[in-house]
């Protein structure tokens, strides 16, 4: 990487006049990778000059761009098994400076209360039952009906922080920390409305669905015959694709068309298009 004093020269050629000046400089720094960040955010302190604070802006996010797509395309190829870490790479799309052990010691600790309150001889039914007052009573995440459709309801960050989230991000929360704990709660890509399942194994290893879990109504268990009556509400069959667990790459997609929706809504048309280019990277 170069010096210090190598970027200070670097930099200050941005308030050239010359396009093609300004082009080389950008596409020299870009070249640097994530590692420069912390350095034109130095700089861009110590500026007084709007038009280079601006330009610098564009390229620190172009970079932690690059860097996210990365990131994202190694998940998919070779590291989709951990939805959590699909879950922080999106996070640091829109909050780059978030602090990853946060969103981690977040889940630990969560799946330390539920841990303290298993026994060994619980029913399945039980064991939702100390998931639900963990969640949503003690720590108290809970659906955001306020603003159902705000970007922040997708960024997993910030809704451990704010403690309120859409039906996909606070699922996720739930069969993380389940799974963690051996509990076989798994998301369901049903249209419209995440929700999750407790899985169970007959004699003959056959998996099978118990019942359904709405983590966005506070962990509501739900029958075969309520997800049914949704399907058919909206002319579709109960086929295997909406009433059995979907894979992390689903999951993830899934929240990034939430994302695409939430920024058409808030009419930000950069962020929609940067959010496809995601969701083209897992398709």
């Amino acid at each position: 990487m170069m010096n210090e004093r190598e970027l200070k020269s670097l930099i200050s050629l941005l308030d050239d006049t010359d396009q093609q000046i300004i082009q080389e400089v950008e596409h020299q720094l870009k070249s640097q990778g994530p590692e420069i960040v912390p350095y034109l955010e130095k700089f861009w302190e110590s500026s007084f000059d709007p038009h280079i604070q601006g330009r610098l802006e564009n390229i620190i996010h172009e970079i932690q761009f690059d860097q996210t797509k990365n990131e994202l395309q190694i998940w998919n190829l070779s590291n989709s098994f951990n939805l959590l870490e699909g879950l922080i790479i999106l996070n640091n799309y829109q909050y780059p400076s978030y602090e990853d052990h946060k969103i981690i010691l977040a889940i630990e600790d969560l799946k330390t209360e539920v841990w303290r309150g298993l026994h060994y001889d619980m029913s399945p039914l039980e064991k939702v039952n100390l998931m639900n007052h963990v969640l949503f009573g003690s720590f108290g995440l809970t659906g955001n009906t306020k603003d159902y459709h705000h970007p922040q309801n997708s960024y997993i960050g910030q809704v451990l922080d704010t403690k309120q989230g859409n039906p996909l991000t606070l699922s996720c929360i739930y069969s993380i920390i389940a799974q963690k704990l051996d509990i076989p709660i798994y998301g369901i890509n049903l249209p419209k409305h995440f929700v999750l399942a407790y899985m169970d194994s007959d004699e003959e290893g056959n998996e099978n669905v118990l019942f359904y879990i709405n983590a966005f109504n506070r962990g509501q268990v739900m029958q075969k015959s309520d997800v049914n009556s949704f399907l058919k509400q909206l002319n579709l069959n109960p086929d295997r694709e909406f009433t059995y667990p979907c894979d992390n790459v689903t999951i993830l997609k899934r929240a990034l068309r939430n994302l695409m929706s939430a920024y058409e809504e808030h009419e930000s048309s950069n962020k929609q298009q940067e959010i496809k280019a995601l969701f083209q990277l897992l398709a």
